[in-house]
């Protein structure tokens, strides 16, 4: 007669224990990784555009409004703060900067107190983040109304043309502006942005995004038209790789770009043209085994 083993499995106890944590992990991750997305993108906006510009403003202001004297220039009946490299700032302007400092250091020179004076009362981020977007808002607008007048094309080609002169930079720029004027370009290309590829291997597909036309000296090889396809990889699309292909060997897919892009991310949860979006696919139910496929339980002893 054979035991039976009947103890609990530790690793069953611990099971919807792990269920429970990978849903909500599920649930927290999205909104966390995007609230970590914007913060990494407003700390770069703030570190090196906001921050130049401020002190940029600051160096200019303070060269029109600043009263720094020595001792025997300050005026009588005014009251004058005399500072730690000698010189003297009015008294009122020192009291402000005295009360907002914190625990930072009182500033030694003049300009500099002038600078922590401009930050404290005119140039504080609450005022000045909302002058500054709307500023770059209507620069942009401003730009793109002349640049479709044909005023602003003469200027931008002479700064382009500049750049070309600049070894490596004019790679750099060159690849930039190609990325980012086919993500911001409104005109329809000659075929579907979004494409299915047999990759890596036959019965596979893989969407695509077709950049361009195929490079000529692959279309003279191959005698056949070609186009540049950007093969995106999960989860991170810019991430993946360009391939020359056939054009009759890729398949138009009626989807936006968005759409493509949320399938990619989402690694096939989101699936484009389907109501239940971010739930699995019904198809998934049939990997589970059923009573049919189970294999046939041998007959018991003595039977």
């Amino acid at each position: 007669m054979t035991a039976t083993n009947t103890s609990p499995n530790p690793r069953s106890g611990l099971r919807p224990f792990r269920t429970a944590v990978l849903r909500g992990l599920g649930v927290l991750l999205p909104p966390l990784l995007t609230i970590a997305i914007l913060l990494w993108i407003g700390g770069t906006i703030q570190n090196y555009i906001f921050e130049p510009i401020a002190i940029g403003v600051q160096n200019i202001v303070v060269r029109f409004i600043q009263d720094v004297r020595q001792p025997e220039d300050a005026p009588e009946g005014e009251p004058y703060r005399r500072l730690a490299d000698g010189t003297c700032v009015p008294q009122k302007i020192y009291d402000v900067v005295e009360k907002g400092r914190g625990e930072e250091p009182m500033p030694r020179t003049g300009p500099h107190v002038y600078r922590a004076y401009l930050r404290l009362t005119y140039l504080r981020p609450a005022v000045m983040i909302p002058l500054f977007l709307c500023g770059f808002v209507l620069i942009l607008y401003l730009l793109g109304k002349l640049i479709a007048a044909g005023v602003g094309r003469f200027s931008v080609g002479l700064v382009e043309r500049g750049i070309a002169r600049v070894p490596f930079v004019r790679s750099v720029y060159s690849a930039v502006k190609q990325v980012s004027s086919f993500l911001l370009n409104e005109r329809q290309m000659d075929v579907s942005r979004v494409v299915a590829v047999e990759y890596p291997r036959k019965g596979v597909w893989t969407l695509g995004l077709v950049t361009g036309e195929g490079m000529p000296a692959i279309e003279g090889i191959v005698g056949d038209e070609c186009i540049s396809v950007m093969i995106c990889t999960s989860p991170m699309p810019m991430a993946g790789f360009t391939i020359n292909i056939r054009r009759s060997e890729v398949v138009d897919l009626n989807i936006t770009f968005d759409q493509a892009i949320q399938f990619i991310v989402s690694c096939g949860v989101v699936v484009p043209g389907r109501k239940d979006l971010g739930l699995p696919h019904p198809g998934h139910q049939a990997l589970r085994p059923t009573t049919k496929d189970r294999p046939p339980e041998p007959p018991a002893q003595g039977q």
